[in-house]
């Protein structure tokens, strides 16, 4: 009898014919915030998206003052039980932290992005989204069933371009990364600004990466970049620089009473639960009362960053925390990140179709908690 999955070992046989198979492994935290142990050997992790090293300290917070008479699963989706005191005190908390009215927590950053962008379009509107757009922004232009039209990266004569053939939509949506989580580089906010306000559009950033790192106050990039009052709608994530989980919506209340009513991944989909939300309360405490760690990231991104580009490692490139080191081929990059495995470090090669064919690249995410020490070991093993 045949068996109507056989077609699975041939998928799996091309995916690892192209170098591009994807394999599970078992991670745990080392005794330092920087360190991962995979197999029981231990390397400095620059792979991961805890940037202000926030996700041991919760942790701590949590068991120093745990919270009484909560039970873990929230045991309902928001609008039937799921909703809970702890879960109103965070998205009060975000629209503070935010400066915004409202705010609205979903249990993952993608199902934020899905959530938001298939409430606000439809088939009768128009996306514009940045070729380097992440995934879930990508999944949620696709599931809007609106016209979806990708703009070059960061370019936005091609952006406006294509805003002047956009009359005939209902609605216009502008939709970018802040800070791109392959690329490492920054979008060009002001400028989107004024595209969005000249042609009418609504415009939607996501600071996931940028989240509790940039501005004055840890607020993204738009703040830094003195433009949030042209973002229509944020986006950002708990489990990145706030060390814990989770996605939320900022914005004026009618967005987010729209997004209550239509955004299907948060109708449809269990509250996170209230241990994540209050996580995600004491996460913003960290970042409001602890400035310094933003402060030690940078020093630590701007001297990785000048001693990787004086040794001819990197091209000269604008200061973040997500370091890409193109590659060019599966191959090679798989090649280069065991050989950086061999000597304790820990870089993942990012694969198509995480990039483009042809880029192929090692990524290294910075945190607070690296030490001048373990950086110089990195520079002197990448320049080897």
């Amino acid at each position: 009898m045949n068996d109507k999955l056989d077609w699975i070992d041939r998928e799996l046989a091309v995916v690892a014919d192209s170098g591009l198979l994807r394999k599970l492994s078992v991670c745990a935290q080392g005794e330092k915030s920087t360190e991962l142990k995979i197999a029981e050997k231990t390397y400095i992790n620059f792979s991961s998206n805890d940037y202000l090293g926030l996700a041991a300290e919760l942790v701590r917070a949590q068991e120093a003052s745990p919270s009484e008479g909560q039970k873990w699963g929230s045991g309902a989706s928001p609008l039937v039980t799921g909703r809970g005191e702890m879960h109103q005190q965070l998205e009060q908390a975000l629209a503070k932290f935010k400066g915004t009215e409202a705010a609205l927590s979903f249990s993952t950053g993608y199902a934020a992005n899905i959530g938001a962008i298939t409430s606000v379009t439809g088939n009768e509107d128009i996306i514009l989204s940045d070729a380097r757009n992440h995934a879930s922004i990508i999944d949620g232009c696709r599931l809007s069933k609106a016209t979806v039209q990708v703009y070059r990266h960061n370019d936005v004569d091609h952006l406006v371009e294509l805003c002047k053939q956009s009359s005939g939509f209902r609605r216009k949506l502008i939709v970018t990364d802040s800070l791109f989580s392959m690329d490492g580089d920054i979008a060009r906010l002001g400028s989107l600004v004024e595209i969005s306000r000249q042609y009418q559009a609504i415009l939607m950033v996501d600071e996931a990466h940028a989240t509790g790192v940039y501005g004055e106050t840890g607020r993204g990039l738009a703040q830094q970049l003195g433009c949030e009052d042209g973002v229509d709608i944020s986006v950002g994530t708990m489990s990145k620089a706030l060390g814990s989980v989770g996605g939320f919506v900022t914005g004026n209340q009618n967005l987010i009473d729209l997004l209550v009513n239509k955004a299907r991944t948060y109708i449809y989909s269990t509250a996170m639960p209230h241990a994540c939300a209050r996580a995600g309360i004491l996460a913003l405490e960290l970042v409001r009362k602890e400035p310094e760690r933003r402060e030690q990231l940078f020093r630590n991104v701007k001297y990785l960053t000048d001693r990787l580009v004086q040794k001819g490692a990197l091209p000269d490139r604008p200061y973040t925390q997500i370091v890409p080191l193109i590659v060019g081929s599966p191959e090679l990059s798989l090649a280069r990140s065991k050989s950086l495995m061999r000597s304790g470090f820990y870089i993942p090669a990012i694969r198509p179709p995480t990039v483009p064919v042809g880029e192929s690249l090692l990524r290294i995410s910075l945190s607070s908690g690296h030490t001048t020490e373990q950086l110089d070991r990195l520079v002197s093993v990448l320049s080897e």
